[in-house]
């Protein structure tokens, strides 16, 4: 399936957005160190019943990289305002790492908008249900990207050393393809480009009080699955559980944090038919029904 690179003014950001496919939207929320190219090897099985919309996130890859809005509330506006750019109004939102605090509160907020929504690997802020991922702590690079200026100054002119660490680790030690390699490699490469990295993490106080605040007044509507491997597994879809009211889990075995790339087969088995199921929430059948359905993979 042919990829269009396209570059899309959002919430006053340039975004760098690859487009494939036609019908129903789907956005992909990249994380970190990927770009647009982390959903390479499941494009092709989303486009030919979907419009997928893969962008860069503020500051990552060909996207601008700007001063500030790393919080996940600005990141939602930004998603919210590609969707309408691109003429879209109704999307399934699908995000990993990073992509999932911004694609939770898109969906919070917009629930008109957001008709499907899937989250991966990763924490939605401090709500409770992690407590034993985070028994012995987050992990330890968030402390080292949180400190401003230091691991820009540690780690510039050593990035592919580093890019590479998270993608050995993300894939259990089996790597990924050379070019898709090289494409986060070339992203992430530079003092700038750093800083913007890490200015996600930097923001994610602010990022948990924004989620605190719309759980605090709101419940999460939207149908939703939680998906997860090694290592968050399960404790994504613990959080959600006590704040949505219809949440499907699954956990990915044998399967390392970047899913789109070292279980993509996998992946699409449980993406296609949650993507497909039409109509009202209710429709999907009871929350019991859910919670159980194909618990592990």
């Amino acid at each position: 399936m042919a990829v269009a690179l396209r570059q899309v003014k959002a919430n006053g950001v340039e975004l760098n957005v690859a487009l494939a496919g036609e019908g129903p939207a789907v956005l992909l929320l990249h994380g970190f160190p990927h770009t647009w190219q982390l959903w390479t090897h499941v494009l092709d099985g989303l486009a030919g019943r979907y419009r997928v919309i893969a962008p860069d996130l503020r500051g990552c890859g060909a996207s601008a990289r700007t001063a500030g809005g790393y919080d996940a509330g600005t990141l939602a506006a930004d998603a919210e305002a590609l969707l309408d750019a691109l003429g879209e109004t109704s999307a399934a939102v699908v995000g990993i790492d990073a992509g999932t605090p911004p694609a939770f509160l898109l969906a919070m907020r917009r629930p008109d908008l957001v008709r499907r929504l899937v989250v991966m690997e990763s924490l939605v802020g401090r709500l409770p249900g992690a407590e034993e991922f985070l028994a012995h702590g987050a992990p330890w690079w968030f402390g080292f990207h949180s400190a401003p200026g230091l691991a820009e100054s540690v780690l510039t002119g050593h990035e592919d050393r580093y890019i590479d660490w998270f993608l050995d680790a993300g894939t259990l030690g089996q790597g990924v393809d050379p070019a898709v390699r090289d494409a986060f490699v070339h992203a992430y490469t530079g003092t700038e480009a750093l800083r913007c990295a890490f200015s996600y993490y930097r923001a994610l106080p602010e990022s948990s009080r924004q989620i605190q605040e719309a759980v605090r007044t709101a419940r999460l509507t939207v149908p939703t699955m939680a998906i997860g491997a090694h290592p968050v597994g399960s404790a994504l879809e613990q959080q959600l559980r006590p704040v949505t009211d219809h949440l499907s889990g699954h956990v990915i075995e044998n399967c390392g944090h970047i899913i789109p790339l070292h279980r993509p087969d996998r992946l699409l088995a449980l993406l296609e038919p949650f993507l497909a199921l039409a109509g009202s929430a209710g429709s999907t059948g009871s929350r019991g029904q859910l919670q159980h359905h194909g618990r592990r993979q």
